[in-house]
């Protein structure tokens, strides 16, 4: 029986993992999507926020890698 509950938690881990994969994804999406919209600053407001969505967007690309390498290494 604890064979059946712990294939049943590894399933459970794997869906989360992929929920929170996804999760990043569209943060990913978001953050690209707005530097985009944002195009050339032009104002210092422009500038400071087309600072932040890079620095987020790095953050999270590096976030998604390691994510994507953990479960490959999982199986």
């Amino acid at each position: 029986m604890k064979e059946s509950s712990d294939l049943g938690s590894n399933a459970d881990e794997h869906a989360r993992r992929r929920a929170r994969l996804a999760h990043m994804e569209a943060d990913f999406a978001y953050f690209q999507a707005r530097l985009e919209i944002l195009g050339e600053p032009q104002s210092t407001n422009q500038l400071a926020q087309r600072k932040v969505f890079k620095l987020l967007h790095k953050s999270v690309g590096e976030k998604i890698l390691l994510a994507k390498r953990r479960m490959i290494e999982e199986g």
